[in-house]
């Protein structure tokens, strides 16, 4: 936990799940900037916060917490984001009600006269977002966005000049940025082009010829990345009444290729993205219909799911949070799915061969087998005894 300093007060604020270990911190420069900038400090007029106040993309509820007696909208696609701005606020003593929490999945408020916009890292999601919030705004909307200057390119420039009106960028600050978007009441409302679908090529095994659904924001969203494709030419063959889980879902490609290769099978996906979890639903959906038995669910891994009631779990963990590299959640999903499978059970990863999973994997389970390996990953499994 740190204490965040910005014009209303000082808050305690800590990313979620709470590690002792984890030093990073759950604001950063670009949210001390915008904040700024609203108060009216360095010369800026204060922004009248008395209207419908629209936050978008806040990381880990910083914006929300120093925000909250103005009673926000946050939109968040992470459920681990909002978790952790639940957390924050009552750490500080703050109403929860007087943040209003909405995934990227939900309708935006109608009006906004004030739209905040944490840059996301995925330029798409950003798109998609934009597109659905500008029907809410006006020619009098006050629209921010702030970001690290490593995450502002002239493409995320060019998108809030297409979708919301004339756009301009700050100096920067502590290497981040602001950009300052004049609504434009002329321009089209287009609807956003998301989602995107693909079929998967032959020579994937059972996942030959899936059409997948992507919506924004998604790991390669336009593409089957090379990892998964190694993973699906890898999956293992088992039949019978198998509960499979797809961990860390995506578009739901690989729980999805695991029903069509056991059809007897249930399968959850989960996934801490709104946009993974929806995708996976539409994949699974558009390949297998709607009455196959799967479950979808957005949370913090397997933590929801009852100890020793899995047979069979399948992840492809991501090793950065935001910018940042962290070993914290592979270590998290390796941890919660030896305490969901049974005895007996399997837990099957894809990683980059540089990431050294096996380590964590034969110090968790007590064993750990390369299945296949290639010069870039290798799928490896491990069996709880």
């Amino acid at each position: 936990m740190n204490w965040f300093s910005a014009p209303s007060g000082e808050f305690e604020l800590g990313r979620y799940p709470e590690d002792p270990r984890d030093l990073l911190r759950a604001w950063d420069a670009a949210d001390e900037y915008v904040l700024r900038y609203l108060a009216g400090i360095d010369d800026a007029e204060p922004t009248d916060l008395s209207g419908s106040v629209v936050v978008v993309g806040d990381r880990w509820g910083a914006l929300a917490t120093a925000l909250a007696e103005s009673r926000p909208v946050q939109i968040s696609d992470s459920f681990l984001g909002q978790e952790a701005t639940r957390t924050n606020l009552a750490r500080n003593d703050a109403d929860p009600d007087w943040v209003r929490l909405l995934s990227t999945r939900d309708a935006p408020p109608e009006r906004i006269d004030v739209l905040i916009v944490r840059v996301p890292k995925n330029l798409a999601l950003l798109e998609d977002q934009l597109h659905r919030l500008a029907p809410g705004v006006h020619a009098d909307t006050v629209v921010v966005g702030t970001g690290m200057t490593t995450e502002i390119h002239t493409s995320t420039l060019k998108l809030f000049e297409r979708i919301i009106g004339p756009t301009r960028t700050s100096l920067a600050v502590k290497k981040a940025r602001l950009i300052f978007a004049t609504p434009d009441p002329a321009l089209p409302r287009t609807a956003s082009p998301w989602p995107h679908g693909y079929t998967l090529p032959d020579g994937l095994g059972a996942a030959s010829g899936i059409v997948t659904v992507n919506h924004a924001g998604i790991f390669c969203a336009d593409r089957l990345d090379i990892g998964t494709r190694f993973l699906l030419r890898n999956l293992p063959r088992r039949v019978g009444r198998d509960r499979v889980v797809d961990l860390g879902c995506g578009n739901g490609v690989v729980g999805t290729a695991a029903m069509l290769a056991n059809p007897r099978s249930e399968v959850l996906f989960v996934d801490e993205s709104h946009q993974a979890v929806a995708s996976a639903r539409a994949t699974f959906e558009a390949n297998l219909g709607t009455d196959a038995g799967a479950e979808f669910a957005v949370g913090d891994g397997v933590t929801d799911v009852a100890p020793e009631s899995v047979d069979l779990i399948l992840n492809n963990p991501p090793f950065h949070t935001h910018r940042a590299t962290t070993e914290g959640i592979s270590w998290r999903m390796f941890a919660g799915s030896r305490a969901a499978l049974r005895s007996g059970g399997e837990l099957w990863v894809i990683g980059n061969r540089h990431l050294g999973y096996h380590v964590k994997l034969r110090r968790l389970f007590g064993n750990c087998e390369i299945v296949a390996s290639d010069p870039k990953f290798v799928v490896l499994r491990a069996v709880k005894k």
